[in-house]
């Protein structure tokens, strides 16, 4: 079932650096940190959700986040849900 590259692959060229906040503003760094993994979370939620409705395995959701697939399943099966996409 899995035949593209991994999600962070695809989106390691959207992040430039150079519109990072610098780690010498540690408020504006860390809101940016806590801005990012809510983001990430949210992104990952929805495209795990797709992934189980067009019938990937959780062998292969794993495979695609870096993770085992038990890892992925104990983390994600809770939140796939009908009712997103």
């Amino acid at each position: 079932m899995l035949t593209e590259s991994p999600a962070w692959l695809i989106f390691t060229p959207m992040i430039d650096p150079r519109q990072m906040p610098s780690p010498d503003d540690p408020a504006e760094a860390l809101a940016a940190v806590v801005a990012l993994r809510r983001y990430a979370d949210a992104l990952e939620r929805k495209a795990v959700n797709a992934a189980v409705k067009q019938g990937w395995s959780w062998s292969d959701i794993a495979q695609a986040l870096g993770v085992s697939k038990q890892a992925a399943h104990k983390r994600l099966a809770g939140s796939v849900t009908d009712e997103d996409s």
